[in-house]
């Protein structure tokens, strides 16, 4: 008998056989969203901005000098090659000169390295939020939390409206991790600081 087996059972033997039956529960949220693809796009952008991220559009064939306009700004100077790092299934199209790919290389490492490029699986457009799903557009986790900034490239397609309707899209069993804004945290005298947790900065590249 394993451990949670055991605490488990123990549980069961606490309650006893006269414990209430679990009601249902109603799960009719709301999956879908009628509004105009172009106010979701608005409506995510304000919210990432309003977290503090910085949001560059472009169109589909200038995503890899986009991409090269985010690292810019994100790292506030020019990157060298070999500073940034991105993750193995970016598609070739979005990486500018330069970048290298990650190869699971140790985390001390990776830290070590300016920024990261990923893609995300999906985009909520009411709360801000970005998720990486572990497949190779969107690299291993320690890659959207280790480097210093963060730059994700979302396209318009990947954007839903509410939490629910991203869920419908994502398969439970990935490692699934969601980013709204750059890493902060208030808990110390409630004064805001930034990467603590993560990426103390974060740029989102939108093609549309």
């Amino acid at each position: 008998m394993s451990a949670r087996e055991e605490v488990l059972g123990r549980v069961r033997t606490a309650l006893g056989e006269t414990r209430a039956p679990v009601p249902e529960v109603v799960r009719d949220y709301r999956t879908t969203d009628d509004r105009p693809a172009a106010e979701l796009l608005d409506v995510l952008v304000d919210r990432l901005e309003d977290y503090k991220a910085s949001v560059l559009r472009c169109g589909p064939d200038d995503v890899a000098a986009t991409v090269t306009a985010a690292l810019d700004a994100g790292l506030g100077t020019g990157w060298a090659p070999g500073s940034v790092v991105a993750a193995p299934g970016l598609p070739a199209a979005w990486r500018p000169e330069g970048l290298d790919t990650d190869d699971d290389r140790p985390p001390v490492q990776l830290a070590e390295r300016a920024a990261s490029v990923t893609a995300v699986a999906v985009a909520i457009a009411e709360t801000g939020t970005l998720v990486l799903d572990g497949t190779p557009p969107c690299g291993r986790r320690a890659l959207s939390l280790l480097p210093d900034c963060l730059v994700c490239v979302v396209t318009a397609e990947q954007v839903v409206g509410s939490v629910p309707e991203s869920l419908g899209r994502l398969d439970p069993l990935r490692p699934l991790t969601m980013i709204s804004g750059p890493s902060a945290t208030s808990d110390i005298e409630l004064q805001r600081v930034e990467g603590v947790h993560g990426p103390r900065t974060l740029v989102v590249v939108l093609v549309a």
